[in-house]
């Protein structure tokens, strides 16, 4: 479910872009950025995995 729409956010990301930036790259920043959030707000209530978890479960422990 997607966190509602903070437009003082939304300005923001817009004003870092460059002024060549097209609508596929402010798509692109968007989906960046409530991936992270959603990513924040797993690890916060704990639905994460911790990097040792992962790594055995791709069999990448060293």
């Amino acid at each position: 479910m997607s966190a509602v729409l903070q437009k003082e956010e939304a300005h923001k990301l817009i004003d870092q872009m460059s002024p060549t930036a097209t609508w596929d790259d402010l798509i692109q920043q968007i989906y960046v950025r409530e991936v992270i959030d959603r990513g924040l707000a797993d690890s916060q209530t704990g639905r994460g995995s911790c990097v040792q978890e992962v790594r055995a479960k791709y069999g990448l422990e060293s």
